[in-house]
């Protein structure tokens, strides 16, 4: 076992309190064979930590899987605030609403399943009210529209992180036919040219290998 996973399940253990709709979401998942592609509980609680700093009453997801990093974000706003997250498969948008009722957050959580640009476009159509923080978890090709999309979606102050985005350390390889990789390289390149955000990026090594996320904010 890598060294960082050792040291991961130390934090885990010590700093990381899952509850029971947390490790349900987790059992779902496992018996319904979705992929293992949801955040790890350590940074599931650094999502609830920053919504927390922020003070955020108004978050969007993009990618929901089964919903736990939902229930991390859920915990972290006020009971009138909301979590709009957005799924493309039915299948987990289906087990994810199943999985917010059991943790209780249906009232503050809302699944749309779909492509999440046109549920992005369709939110902007609509004049949805701009988010406080903003959380991009899905297919990595998508990001750089989801970016644009979200910037669209966002106000002064809104923070926003996107996930997985270092990929093994592929990141940086610009000869990489990975469409994972050209997508999340593209979606960092074009956060270095906004002049009104603000952003940074973590590399990251513990139960989920190496990876990383970056940090914005919206100036």
């Amino acid at each position: 076992m890598e060294k960082w996973t050792i040291n991961d399940n130390f934090i885990m253990e010590n700093l990381i309190e899952e509850d029971a709709a947390q490790r349900n979401v987790l059992e779902v998942r496992r018996k319904n064979n979705l992929p293992e592609h949801e955040v790890s509980p350590a940074q599931g609680k650094f999502l609830y930590l920053l919504a927390k700093i922020k003070n955020a009453k108004r978050i969007l997801e993009i990618g929901t899987l089964a919903g736990y990093s939902t229930i991390w974000l859920a915990k972290a706003i006020p009971d009138d605030g909301i979590v709009i997250s957005l799924e493309y498969e039915e299948k987990h948008a289906s087990l994810a609403r199943k999985n917010i009722e059991y943790a209780g957050f249906s009232d503050r959580v809302k699944i749309i399943q779909g492509d999440a640009a046109d549920s992005l476009k369709k939110l902007i159509a609509e004049n949805e009210e701009p988010f406080d923080m903003i959380f991009i978890d899905a297919d990595k090709p998508g990001y750089p529209i989801y970016l644009e999309l979200s910037l669209r979606l966002s106000k002064s102050g809104t923070l926003i992180c996107g996930d997985n985005v270092v990929r093994d350390g592929e990141l940086s390889n610009t000869a990489s036919p990975d469409e994972r990789v050209i997508g999340v390289r593209k979606f960092v390149e074009d956060l270095g040219k906004l002049a009104n955000v603000e952003s940074t990026a973590l590399q990251t090594v513990g139960v989920k290998g190496y990876d990383g996320f970056t940090l914005s904010i919206v100036m």
